[in-house]
């Protein structure tokens, strides 16, 4: 038997390395693994993307161990185990990869389940918004839709339709307003990529949620949404497993972001000094742009009716329905800024985009 994916050297860390050491990892290989090896090739454990999502959430940083989060007992197979023994493991233990070890328990390799399972078409409905403005990056798109600007020779739009259909979702919605029919002229209806388009036509904007309503008929599975504007190596069918997995009713994709106050914090007591912290960092959750809907919750949208995604999650609440997060650590980009097109337009390459490498 082969030793599965070539590639799996890159994502070999030593013992004592930190969390943004295998951040890193996973971020340049796309492997969603890092497996922890000694010097003398021994395999000790594995770190996999959900342990990375479970850290963040914890509050655990990039310089924190990765002692705290190695799983020392992963399941492992021999170079003589066949695919079809590996695809059971795999289906069994509910994981997408398996280290290949030899007679003495050295690393030889790695099997991913994209490689042994073909990636079969979802029946899940993929929603992006492409019907905003722009405003913030004016004069450029006073006469192009924002997801129509071009970045490495494609529009942001094909690249997220390209990414998303790489992972078997092939039945698309475009909700559109601001010059739309640009957008219409440019992808019709999909053929052209291997895909099925269909539009959510604004008359008036309905903000980041409102669209949703003009969905019809109610999908029969839970519908993924991402925001025309945002390019990013996040795997949609992780963020739709999470969901699933959880019975949640939506699930937002959330990336930790860091500030750090310019100035020493002084926390006082009246007159009295408690602490003293000298230019502290403050972290928190912000929203990465990309959702996960269960059908039923598309009824509480009123059609044609104006609504964000912050009075959607509200209304969800109201209901007594189940919202969660999917803490995402890829490299991510929201172009809302002229700075962050600038960045994007100078940084990256159609190759580095549909390469996954952001």
């Amino acid at each position: 038997m082969d030793k599965g994916t070539r590639n799996w050297e890159k994502a070999i860390l030593n013992p004592g390395a930190l969390i943004g050491d295998a951040i890193r990892v996973l971020n340049s290989t796309s492997l969603r693994i890092v497996l922890i090896v000694d010097t003398s090739g021994l395999l000790k454990g594995t770190i996999s993307d959900g342990d990375i999502r479970r850290a963040i959430l914890r509050g655990l940083d990039l310089t924190s161990p990765i002692d705290e989060i190695v799983n020392y007992q992963p399941v492992v197979v021999t170079v003589q185990t066949r695919y079809e023994s590996v695809k059971r493991l795999m289906q069994q233990n509910k994981i997408y990869q398996i280290p290949i070890l030899d007679e003495h328990s050295r690393l030889k390799g790695l099997h991913l389940w994209d490689e042994i399972l073909d990636v079969s078409s979802k029946e899940n409905k993929f929603v992006i918004m492409a019907g905003g403005k722009g405003t913030r990056l004016l004069p450029i798109t006073e006469n192009m839709p924002k997801p129509m600007l071009q970045i490495g020779g494609k529009p942001i739009l094909e690249h997220i339709i390209l990414h998303a259909k790489a992972e078997g979702f092939f039945s698309f919605y475009l909700a559109i307003h601001h010059l739309g029919k640009m957008i219409q002229d440019y992808f019709g209806d999909g053929s052209k990529l291997g895909v099925k388009i269909e539009y959510l036509v604004e008359k008036d904007p309905l903000g980041t949620a409102g669209a949703l309503s003009l969905i019809d008929p109610i999908p029969s599975a839970s519908v993924v949404v991402t925001n025309g504007d945002v390019l990013s190596r996040i795997r949609y069918s992780d963020i739709l497993e999470h969901h699933l997995q959880n019975d949640a009713d939506a699930s937002m994709a959330v990336q930790t972001y860091e500030w750090q106050n310019p100035f020493g914090v002084v926390r006082t007591k009246g007159l009295e000094i408690i602490s003293y912290d000298e230019k502290p960092i403050s972290r928190s959750l912000i929203n990465a742009g990309v959702y996960v809907f269960k059908p039923q919750t598309l009824l509480l949208l009123e059609k044609s009716r104006p609504c964000d995604i912050p009075d959607f999650l509200a209304l969800i609440s109201r209901e007594n329905l189940k919202s969660i997060v999917f803490p995402i650590h890829e490299p991510w980009i929201d172009i809302g800024r002229p700075d962050d097109f600038r960045r994007a337009v100078d940084q990256l390459t159609s190759s580095e985009i549909d390469g996954n490498t952001i």
